[in-house]
């Protein structure tokens, strides 16, 4: 069975500073029982590959040329199933151009509810050309359905998975450091952690902070107002603006307490799965996918607000036995759940049975279908979309 994995447009696979959405389809391919005879579509230009064999497309091309080559790779690769990473409008063009195959939408964050007639008309003809949509947590899968109930029985989950052994420290040799992990955007609560760890630092003076702040030049306007009060703690509040992966791990892995206090409902939250990973207690808002994600080892906080992660804060600095016990059942909670193995296998599985399920007559994306999810449906939920570290991906 042949497998692509097509990545969007701007994805080099780069091992040291890996987006999320890279992260998990690097996690999901190492252990697969397909991997021989996988191939990863990605963009040129990483001067460390994560993956071996890569087939990349030039760096820079526009969305059309990149298509186009992409397009005529798959042809050449002619594999039986495709699947691609979290664009929409642009595979679902690919899949429609490209019949014979089981195409396959894995999508990293949420797809908006449609909003009119113009919308439904839009996604409807685009979903219509996947055979299935796989979402990184129930939660997300469970919104996608409720919103877009015509295509509820193409909808899957597989969770996102966390290399343990690549994060895990011992929970009880641990520095006084409170981490966040994630985009340094409104949605992501940053703005009330930064007022919230303003009182705690001032409050528990042996304690320090990290800021590790991805993509950080797209939001470096909204940012740095609200990080400016932090830096009359000079060193004890360190800003890693647009941190690598190997940074990250090393600073969450001396972090007692780490912080995930979004304001969205994320798709699954790998922040969060990395937290817990490398032996931090979590603070978390738990919204969408993020309780999948920590199960009951967090605090969760429900309005996560400065007073409220300043009380969160407080109660985990002030119990340390409280603190240590927590970080280990997080730490097994994701060992047991979140595993690249059985994650990798969950999803070979689904793979092997499209494929093996499909017929020509079983194609979904013909007019008549693509008329039919045009028509209007159950009113949609409206809710903020979104996720803590999967960056948004133009066309989707």
């Amino acid at each position: 069975m042949r497998v692509v994995v097509v990545m969007p447009r701007g994805s080099q696979m780069s091992r040291a500073r890996p987006n999320s959405m890279e992260t998990v389809a690097g996690a999901l391919l190492t252990p697969s029982r397909l991997q021989a005879q996988t191939h990863v579509i990605c963009d040129a230009g990483a001067p460390d590959p994560a993956l071996p064999d890569l087939v990349t497309m030039p760096a820079g091309l526009g969305k059309s040329r990149r298509a186009e080559a992409v397009a005529r790779t798959i042809e050449v690769l002619n594999p039986q199933y495709v699947e691609y990473h979290q664009q929409l409008e642009s595979s679902a063009a690919l899949a429609r151009r490209l019949p014979g195959r089981v195409h396959v939408l894995y999508r990293h964050t949420r797809i908006k509810p449609a909003r009119g007639l113009i919308d439904r008309m839009r996604y409807g003809a685009r979903l219509a050309a996947f055979d299935r949509l796989v979402f990184v947590s129930e939660a997300a899968r469970a919104e996608f359905a409720a919103d877009y109930p015509r295509f509820a029985d193409r909808a899957s989950a597989v969770c996102n998975p966390i290399d343990v052994q690549g994060w895990a420290a011992e929970p009880t040799d641990r520095d006084n450091l409170i981490v966040f992990s994630g985009r340094a955007m409104e949605e992501k609560g940053l703005e009330p952690l930064c007022q919230a760890l303003e009182v705690v630092l001032d409050r528990f003076p042996d304690w320090e902070a990290a800021l590790m702040l991805g993509d950080f030049e797209r939001h470096a306007d909204w940012a740095e107002p609200r990080l400016a009060p932090l830096a009359r703690f000079g060193d004890r509040v360190a800003i890693h603006r647009s941190a690598s992966l190997d940074t990250v791990k090393t600073v969450t892995r001396r972090a007692a307490i780490a912080v995930t206090p979004s304001f969205v409902a994320e798709a699954l939250g790998l922040s969060a799965l990395e937290a817990h990973a490398a032996g931090a207690a979590l603070i978390s808002s738990g919204r969408g996918g993020l309780r999948e994600a920590s199960g009951p080892n967090a605090v969760y906080v429900e309005d996560p607000q400065a007073p409220a992660l300043v009380e969160a804060l407080t109660s985990l600095i002030q119990d340390p036995a409280r603190r240590i016990e927590l970080a280990r059942a997080g730490q097994d909670f994701v060992t047991a759940n979140h595993t690249p193995a059985a994650r990798a296998a969950q999803l070979d599985t689904l793979r092997e049975d499209l494929v093996s399920r499909r017929t020509p007559a079983a194609r979904k994306n013909s007019m008549i279908e693509m008329i039919s999810a045009v028509l209007p449906s159950p009113g949609p939920r409206w809710s903020w979309v979104g996720s803590r570290d999967q960056e948004p991906v133009p066309g989707a």
